[in-house]
């Protein structure tokens, strides 16, 4: 009886640290197994990424080291003739006007498309109704599909004569025409980015500010604008790597001519200064390696770039602004609790940010106003109180 009741315990444990083969476990570990290579099909894909990135910059890296270290830094960088043919005198390779050329090109967009862009995505995400919104968006998706080469064209065709015509020039084709045609390639990138941003605002952020007796406009700008800085920023430095590294449609209405930079000056930007001599540059020529060193200092610019994108998006606190309960209090010390309750009713969103006790006294509050406003709608609330 006793070796009966062992043998059954002993089976049962058995059973329990063995369970039998069953249906689901099998279908577990195939599903396990699936997401496993799924992982690792992702994780491929990430390598092959870095390691494109890793490639291009070893290539540039030894590419354009040699013509550096030849012509020398300072004479490369800061010299302001680029005369690589010149066989008389002497071949030169001063980059200057290049980089000075690409740099105001690249401002100069910025300039007018940022507020273009910002505008018309505040428009379509806060303002424009759902019939015009969509109509907008679906020209602003046509605008990023024009091929780049298209915008020059167009340029050359009706731009660049309308400068000449305008401003009385022996050629349109100048640093002018070729900031206007950026800052329209430029749009989709930054209104599509930045109305992304500002949809992504929540929605209790603007309904505190109206509450608090904000006018729409000013809580779109100084409210939904603010919180969605980071994007914002995100894509101005988008419409700014899309404007400095552009060369097709700068080469055909910016003139291609290696001077200093002027607003009605035929120049040439970093990359129209690569196409125009790589046809020319025989194959390990100084000539050639030099326009490897010239996309070696564009590639730093990106980099660049990518690092103010960082530096902008980062925040450096939160965008509301906090106030305390006290300095409330010295404007009326006996109402502290009507303003809650008022504030409460009304759907007015005061927002905590130290969740540890609530001490009504000392405890503080977050308005989603600028700091000079905040004094304002406090006693309008005081006064609708009383």
């Amino acid at each position: 009886m006793d070796s009966d009741v062992i043998l059954t315990a002993v089976n049962a444990v058995e059973s329990i640290t063995n369970p039998p083969h069953t249906p689901e476990r099998s279908s577990y570990r195939a599903r396990k197994t699936v997401e496993q290579i799924i992982h690792l099909i992702f994780l491929l894909c990430g390598i092959v990424a870095v390691a494109f990135v890793l490639l291009i910059s070893i290539y540039l890296i030894l590419s354009g080291l040699p013509a550096i270290r030849q012509i020398g830094l300072f004479q490369f960088l800061l010299g302001k003739v680029w005369d690589p043919t010149n066989t008389t005198t002497g071949a030169q390779y001063g980059i200057l006007p290049f980089i000075l050329t690409s740099v105001y090109g690249t401002a100069g967009a910025i300039v007018i498309g940022v507020p273009v862009g910002l505008l018309t995505a505040v428009f379509l995400a806060k303002v424009a109704p759902p019939k015009l919104a969509a109509v907008i968006r679906t020209a602003v998706q046509l605008l990023a599909g024009i091929p780049s080469v298209v915008y020059g064209l167009v340029g050359m065709i009706v731009l660049v004569p309308a400068i000449r015509n305008l401003f009385h020039l022996s050629s349109g084709a100048c640093l002018l025409a070729a900031m206007i045609v950026l800052a329209i390639m430029i749009l989709p990138s930054i209104i599509n980015v930045s109305e992304t941003a500002l949809r992504a605002v929540p929605k209790e952020y603007e309904e505190a500010s109206l509450a608090l007796g904000a006018a729409e406009m000013e809580t779109y700008f100084r409210v939904s604008v603010h919180a969605a800085r980071s994007g914002i920023a995100a894509a101005v430095v988008l419409g700014v790597g899309r404007a400095i590294g552009e060369a097709m449609a700068i080469i055909l209405v910016a003139g291609n001519v290696s001077n200093m930079p002027g607003l009605f000056t035929p120049v040439r930007f970093l990359t129209t200064g690569i196409i125009s001599g790589m046809a020319y540059a025989s194959v390990g020529s100084l000539y050639q390696q030099a326009l490897y060193s010239i996309g070696l200092v564009l590639f730093l610019f990106i980099m660049l770039i990518n690092v103010f994108k960082k530096k902008a998006a980062k925040k450096s606190g939160d965008f509301i602004v906090h106030c305390m309960m006290d300095e409330i209090g010295r404007l009326h010390p006996n109402n502290i609790k009507g303003i809650l309750q008022f504030a409460n009713s009304r759907n007015i969103y005061l927002i905590n940010s130290s969740p540890t006790s609530y001490n009504p006294y000392d405890y503080r509050y977050t308005y989603l106003l600028s700091k000079h406003g905040v004094r304002t709608r406090v006693e309008k609330l005081l006064k609708r109180i009383n």
